[in-house]
């Protein structure tokens, strides 16, 4: 049921900053142009002539919309519709931007979701470590690139309509993985080319966090937990074909049952690879 993704999560609540979503677009456009003047991802700023402090930078480990528009209301208290200067939107990534549409989506009474997958769109032959939204449209529902604006499309020479992504362009992590369980495609293409880093193992995290996602609870593309396997761990592949599986429709049932599961469920500490450390979600 649609309805499940129509409520604001733990990740995607405004929290006291509700009140700033009033009036925004409720389209897909509008919501990224939105978001887009908000929001720069960390390894596109120089792209835009930014330059990101430590400081700065480290604003991608903000798990929540709460917080992330504390950081942009505390830099200029403007209506969020009022695009900011690139060297004064607040830092994060693919995952960042994807969670801040959600939460506008469901401001407007609309029906989304984050998804965690791999885009084919950024490095010819790759499918690359990727978030996007993914909200519900004319009865079906469709992916939204809130991240790549003007700028980055035309470096990318991207011509898909970015508020109805080709499921062959944005692969959610369980297409992903079925696809190289069916010798469809190679796993090791599937990854972050930027640290020379893919494989199985990196599909298997991924469908972890889109399942997670899937019940509403967005964690950051470095949080660990459970049996999210590493280059050097064994992936249980029985298990994670029952949770491609589950995530594929979705079935949510299915996917809540999966992840009640001690190997897969959330625990309220994850270990953050960015900073080295365990860290509380304060979800009990």
């Amino acid at each position: 049921m649609v309805t499940e993704w129509v409520e604001p999560g733990v990740m995607t609540a405004a929290g006291k900053y509700a009140s700033l979503f009033d009036g925004l677009p409720g389209d897909a456009a509008g919501i990224a142009r939105v978001v887009q003047g908000l929001l720069i991802h960390e390894f596109w700023a120089g792209a835009y002539g930014v330059t990101l402090a430590e400081d700065d930078r480290d604003r991608v480990n903000l798990r929540r919309v709460e917080q992330v528009l504390e950081a942009v209301a505390g830099r200029d208290d403007r209506p969020l519709d009022q695009a900011r200067e690139p060297g004064s939107r607040i830092a994060t990534n693919c995952r960042g931007f994807s969670v801040m549409a959600v939460a506008m989506f469901r401001a407007r009474g609309v029906p989304a979701r984050a998804r965690c997958g791999f885009g084919a769109y950024f490095k010819p032959g790759w499918f690359e470590d990727h978030w996007v939204a993914e909200y519900f449209d004319d009865g079906r529902w469709k992916l939204v690139d809130a991240q790549i604006d003007e700028l980055q499309r035309e470096h990318l020479g991207l011509s898909f309509d970015l508020t109805d992504v080709p499921r062959d362009r944005f692969v959610i992590a369980g297409d992903g993985w079925a696809l190289t369980r069916a010798g469809r495609a190679d796993p090791d293409r599937f990854g972050l080319t930027s640290i020379n880093e893919a494989g199985a193992w990196w599909i298997a995290a991924n469908l972890m966090r889109d399942a997670a996602a899937l019940d509403n609870l967005e964690l950051l593309p470095w949080d660990l937990w459970g049996a999210m396997p590493e280059p050097e761990d064994t992936v249980d592949v029985a298990l994670f074909d029952e949770l491609a599986a589950a995530t594929a429709g979705p079935d949510l049932a299915a996917v809540r049952r999966l992840l009640a599961d001690e190997r897969l469920r959330v625990p309220d500490e994850v270990f953050n690879v960015q900073h080295g450390r365990k860290e509380a979600l304060g979800l009990r």
